[in-house]
C-alpha cells in the first residue's frame, strides 16, 4: 500500500481504512479449500445460497454419514466481530472439522457480507437468508440440498457461532420467536461462543482494562453506523429497546466464556439475566480457564479446544 496515502481509521492489526476509501485488510483474508479432511474424516463443500449478494455457506457432515440415520444440523455463524474472516478461513474450517466429527452433525457454515464495505445489517440480512435456504429443506418438497435432504434429522436444528457469530445466534433466536420462519424449522438450542456483546459502560474487567474496552469500542464503531454506539440492541441486549429475553425461541441455551477474555464479563452477564428472567428454557455455563478469545480456532488441537468440543458435542446429542 502507498505510504502516502493517510489513514482515516487504523483498526489494528485487522484493517486499515484510508481517506481515498481505500481498504487494506491485513489478517483475516487466507482460504482454505472444502473437500475431504484426512484426519477427521470429514468431508465439506462450498454452496452459493443468494447469488446476486454472494451469500454462500460451507457445508459440513461425516464422510461415513449414511442417509438411512440423520444427524442433528448445525447451523454455524463465525466470528470475526463482523469485518474479518470468512467461512474458508483455515482457522474455522479445521476447528469446524474437528467439531463436526466429535459430534457427528451435518454443519452449515454461513459466510456473510462484512464491513466496513457491507455495514450492519448485511451480516444479519445474510445469515437470515441462509436461515431461510436451510429452513426450506425442513419441508418433504423443499430445497435441493443433497446433504440436508439426506443426511438431516430437522427435529434436532441448533443454532451456534463465535464471537459476532454468537451475537447473530441470539438475535435470531428472538427473532423466530414471532414470525413464519419460527414455524417452519423447530430450533431445539443455541450455543453461544464467546458471544460479542458490549455497552458503552464499561463492567467487570473492562472498568480496568481501559485499552482493550477502547479496541473494542472501536471494532463496533467500524462496523455499525448507529447513532446509539456501543449501546445499540444489535450490541447490547441489555439497552433501551432491546427484545425481551424471555421470548428466545429454543429449549436450551449454552454460554461459553474464556477466562482471559474481555468479552467474558458480558457473557457471563447474558447467562445471568437468561436465568434469572422468564424464559422456559434451561441455560448451561462453561468458563474456559487459562484462555483468550477464538483460541479454539487458533490452537484447535490443545487439550483446551479438544475438551470444549467434547462439551459442545454432549450438548448437541442430549436427548
Amino acid at each position: 500500500m502507498d505510504q502516502s496515502k493517510e489513514i482515516a481509521r487504523d483498526v489494528f492489526p485487522f484493517l486499515r481504512v484510508y481517506k481515498d476509501g481505500t481498504i487494506e485488510r491485513l489478517a483475516g483474508t487466507e482460504v482454505s479449500h472444502a473437500g475431504l479432511d484426512p484426519e477427521t474424516g470429514v468431508l465439506s463443500k462450498d454452496t452459493v445460497i443468494v447469488p446476486e449478494t454472494g451469500v454462500s455457506a460451507r457445508l459440513y457432515r461425516p464422510n461415513s454419514a449414511k442417509g438411512n440415520r440423520k444427524l442433528p444440523l448445525v447451523i454455524y455463524y463465525h466470528g470475526g466481530g463482523f469485518f474479518i474472516s470468512s467461512a474458508a478461513d483455515p482457522k474455522y474450517h479445521n476447528s469446524l472439522n474437528r467439531l463436526v466429527a466429535e459430534a457427528n452433525i451435518v454443519l452449515v457454515s454461513v459466510d456473510y457480507r462484512i464491513a466496513p464495505e457491507n455495514p450492519l445489517p448485511a451480516a444479519y440480512d445474510d445469515s437470515w437468508a441462509a436461515l431461510q435456504w436451510v429452513a426450506a429443506h425442513a419441508k418433504e418438497d423443499g430445497g435441493s440440498e443433497a446433504w440436508l435432504k439426506d443426511y438431516v434429522d430437522f427435529g434436532r436444528v441448533f443454532l451456534a457461532g463465535d464471537s459476532c457469530g454468537a451475537n447473530v445466534a441470539h438475535h435470531f433466536a428472538l427473532k423466530l420467536k414471532d414470525c413464519e420462519l419460527g414455524h417452519q424449522i423447530n430450533i431445539q438450542a443455541i450455543a453461544m461462543i464467546f458471544p460479542y456483546f458490549w455497552g458503552k459502560d464499561p463492567i467487570g474487567v473492562e472498568v480496568t482494562d481501559q485499552a482493550r474496552k477502547s479496541m473494542v469500542d472501536n471494532w463496533w464503531l467500524l462496523v455499525c453506523p448507529s447513532e446509539k454506539g456501543c449501546d445499540d440492541p444489535l450490541i447490547n441486549p441489555f439497552a433501551d429497546g432491546s427484545p425481551s429475553l424471555e421470548s428466545l425461541a429454543c429449549k436450551r441455551l449454552l454460554v461459553i466464556v474464556a477466562e482471559k477474555d474481555i468479552l467474558r464479563d458480558r457473557g457471563r452477564l447474558y447467562y445471568e439475566k437468561m436465568v434469572n428472567s422468564e424464559w422456559q428454557g434451561t441455560a448451561e455455563f462453561m468458563e474456559v480457564q487459562g484462555e483468550d478469545h477464538v483460541f479454539h480456532i487458533h490452537n484447535p488441537d490443545c487439550e483446551n479446544a479438544k475438551s470444549m468440543f467434547k462439551g459442545l458435542a454432549s450438548f448437541i446429542n442430549q436427548a
